[in-house]
């Protein structure tokens, strides 16, 4: 998101935000509040998970960069995108003072209680207050959001996708789980049972919610559609890749090469194979009248 920085001391927000949960959330919120204090609200994001430069991999993403980016723009807070390979080395005073302060015109810090940074993560929240003071910074450390006791994290949210537990990973998100990539062309088999989907593939490096049927809604034309979405490779057909299904209530359109935004609220049941397209179409039936009983209710 661009934005002139050079005008205004920055409120700078620390963190992955790779999900833009609840705890999250509260960081961001903290930036914003400082804006009646004369600051720009801003999060600071890498260019790649800092874990996926430090050691090859990184957690499944939660949320795609479209998405990410609607949202930030809904909060109203802007963003600055920093190259994590080029600020890895910095002990954890340089990339304060050097990057936040000298480069990125830092005024104000805001962090969540389990904040690390610099160099091997060596930085803690208590060195980051001894920073911030012998600099003249403000700085505000949010408290953890719990969820059901325990602090709400994006490794939480992944194991509840992970486990079907659609609506506990939505609590903690603090909206609906949702995912917008590019429908694609299918075999068309929904179509023979009146039961035409839109197909959409999981990209590498996403979370992939446990395999069975949801309850979802679908934006189409701005429109938030009621809709019923298999996650799966369709055994019943022998499939082999992991794709989104989904089924738009009361919707005839082409959406070829669009990227639909798909929604999840609860999961209903678990992927089945069936002996033939007669018992699939029964139990698609009956998928369909629970998710009308769902929608109505």
């Amino acid at each position: 998101m661009a934005k002139d920085f050079s005008k205004k001391p920055l409120a700078l927000a620390l963190g992955n935000f790779d999900g833009l949960h609840k705890g999250h959330l509260a960081v961001i919120e903290s930036a914003l509040a400082l804006e009646a204090k004369g600051f720009t609200a801003c999060l600071l994001l890498f260019n790649k998970h800092p874990l996926q430069v430090l050691k090859g991999s990184a957690p499944a993403k939660l949320m795609t960069d479209n998405l990410r980016i609607k949202r930030l723009k809904e909060l109203g807070v802007a963003s600055v995108l920093l190259d994590f390979a080029r600020v890895q080395n910095l002990s954890p005073r340089e990339f304060v003072e050097n990057i936040l302060i000298n480069q990125l015109n830092a005024r104000a810090l805001c962090c969540g209680y389990n904040y690390h940074f610099g160099n091997k993560a060596r930085g803690t929240t208590q060195l980051l207050k001894e920073i911030c003071a012998k600099n003249s910074l403000e700085l505000h450390i949010s408290p953890p959001v719990n969820f059901e006791n325990t602090a709400i994290s994006s490794t939480r949210i992944r194991q509840a996708l992970e486990d079907g537990a659609i609506e506990s990973a939505n609590a903690m998100l603090g909206r609906e789980f949702s995912y917008d990539f590019k429908v694609a062309h299918g075999k068309k088999l929904g179509r023979t049972i009146g039961c035409p989907t839109i197909n959409q593939s999981f990209p590498q490096g996403f979370v992939i919610p446990k395999h069975g049927v949801y309850f979802s809604r679908a934006l189409v034309a701005g429109k938030h559609l009621p809709a019923l979405t298999n996650i799966g490779t369709r055994p019943t057909f022998e499939g082999k890749s992991e794709r989104s299904e989904t089924y738009i209530f009361d919707y005839c359109g082409d959406l070829y090469g669009q990227n639909i935004e798909v929604a999840l609220f609860k999961y209903l049941r678990g992927e089945q194979k069936f002996t033939g397209l007669q018992d699939l179409t029964a139990q698609i039936k009956q998928d369909i009248k629970a998710a009308e009983i769902y929608f109505d209710r």
